[in-house]
């Protein structure tokens, strides 16, 4: 039994064709057939009979294809980490959702890198529908912010992830001091706020988000306006044009000082979490894994959390700037 015999027969088990797999291997069918009866020959078993339209797997081939697909696996995953150890060895490349980019990303990665010698990390902002896609195709080692939404029919455990709680926030709905709302006593049903401009991010208020659940169990659609960033949809609020689901601790101090008015909505503070994502710890990077860890530590919490701004990525036009550690 060889490493090129289990990779074709995974593959033939995959596309039911041996056509299709020798297309798919760039070989002939002929090369196919002799892997695959090589193999047979060595189990003790057809693996499969030929079906209309195709093949049909025998109890042994089913039993074989699971076993397979886990050895070519790990097999592609010690070709890809030898081939990265000597060039990529400290490096992260990291995928975060936008509010956790604007808010945090870059406090929590300053402290990273100072305390682990030889890391460096690359950023990129991304919808937290892609998330799950970008790790599973290696585009990034790990993801922060919202948790990978799974795709219909299975868990994010079925996909291979390991996803760790790292951060509870809270969005609560302000508005500017002098805004007319500003002088409503509670409760306020959310309806009541939807004849004015709702302030968001790049991101507005996503489904897969608590914030987003709360929004669709109170059966309502408002006009949210995305601006570039939160600072500027607060900035927007500021200057009493409407209404905004903010970050609790961004806007506690200006709720203190007055400048900022917290309104009393039905259902408010919506709580959720931040997750740290990367690939089962069979197939992550040990970096990966250092960072996951970390954003759990007191440290890291008190710095992303700390008054007096936040300190997240550069924006430039209509995306997140790249940023570079080191």
């Amino acid at each position: 039994m060889t490493l090129s015999q289990l990779r074709t027969f995974a593959l033939v088990a995959r596309l039911g064709s041996l056509h299709a797999a020798a297309e798919a291997l760039g070989v002939s069918e002929p090369a196919v057939s002799s892997a695959l009866a090589a193999l047979r020959q060595d189990l003790g078993d057809p693996l499969f009979v030929r079906a209309a339209g195709g093949i049909a797997l025998t109890p042994g081939g089913r039993a074989l294809t699971d076993y397979a697909q886990d050895i070519v696996g790990l097999a592609d995953q010690a070709r890809w980490e030898v081939a990265h150890a000597k060039n990529d060895a400290g490096r992260l490349k990291i995928v975060a959702t936008s509010p956790f980019a604007e808010h945090a990303a870059g406090r929590l990665l300053d402290l990273f890198t100072k305390r682990v010698p030889g890391a460096s990390v690359d950023v990129v902002a991304e919808p937290a529908e892609d998330l799950a896609s970008l790790l599973a195709q290696r585009a990034c080692d790990i993801a922060l912010g919202a948790r990978p939404p799974a795709r219909a029919g299975s868990t994010v455990t079925e996909l291979g992830l390991e996803c760790v709680p790292f951060l509870r926030y809270q969005r609560v709905f302000v508005a500017a001091a002098a805004h007319p709302l500003g002088r409503l006593h509670g409760p306020v049903p959310v309806a009541q706020l939807l004849g004015r401009p709702w302030f968001a991010g790049p991101a507005g208020i996503q489904e897969g988000t608590e914030e987003g659940r709360w929004l669709a169990s109170a059966g309502v659609a408002p006009d949210v306006i995305r601006l570039s960033s939160e600072t500027d949809a607060l900035a927007a609020v500021r200057a009493g044009e409407g209404v905004m689901l903010a970050m609790g601790h961004i806007v506690r101090a200006e709720i203190q000082g007055g400048a900022l008015v917290r309104l009393p909505v039905v259902g408010t503070p919506v709580s959720g979490l931040w997750w740290a994502s990367t690939l089962d710890h069979r197939r992550t990077t040990t970096m990966a894994q250092m960072l996951q860890r970390f954003v759990s530590t007191a440290d890291a919490t008190a710095v992303m959390v700390a008054p007096g701004g936040s300190r997240g990525l550069e924006r430039r036009g209509s995306k997140f700037h790249v940023a570079l550690w080191s």
